[in-house]
Order: structure tokens, then C-alpha cells, then sequence
């Protein structure tokens, strides 16, 4: 796996550490630690999925899928972020 490099600087996760290791889970059929380690993994696939559909097949009317996937992808990683950070630094 390759090594984070905000991780490796500032001590603490960055909002895509464990993507790497969900996709590896997820790849072996693991879908419940895939989701435990990264739980946006299934929202970042669906958008990078609908994205290259958008890339390679000039379809314009997908724009709508793919900004309203970026934006619900967004959310998840946030809300991810934030539950995952309020424990590591242990707030109340």
C-alpha cells in the first residue's frame, strides 16, 4: 500500500486514509470490513464509476448524475471524517 503522506507529516488521518486498504477488502469480498475501514468506499465507487461513463461517453445528459454523486460522496466523507476524528482525539 502506498503511504500517506499527510499521515506521515501531521500524525493523524487524512480524509482518504483507509481507501486503499476498503478497496483491497472489497476486492477479496470482504464488504463488511471494506465498510468498517472506509465506509464512503461504496460512494466513492459509484462515483467514479458514473464518472468515466460521463468521460467516455460524451452523454451530457449525466452531468446531473455526476455532480449529484459528487455531492452525496462529499457528504459521506465528511460525516466519516468527523466520527472517525472525534474518537482519535477522543471529544466529547
Amino acid at each position: 500500500m502506498l503511504p500517506c503522506l499527510f499521515k506521515k507529516l501531521f500524525g493523524f488521518d487524512c480524509i482518504g486514509c483507509g481507501f486503499q486498504r476498503a478497496l483491497n477488502f472489497l476486492i477479496h469480498g470482504d464488504v463488511q470490513k471494506a465498510f468498517l475501514t472506509y465506509p464512503p468506499i461504496f460512494t466513492s465507487l459509484l462515483f467514479f464509476l458514473s464518472l468515466g461513463v460521463f468521460i467516455f461517453t460524451k452523454k451530457r445528459n449525466t452531468h446531473k448524475w455526476v455532480v449529484a454523486l459528487a455531492i452525496l460522496n462529499s457528504v459521506v466523507m465528511l460525516v466519516s471524517y468527523i466520527y472517525k476524528m472525534r474518537f482519535y482525539f477522543n471529544l466529547q
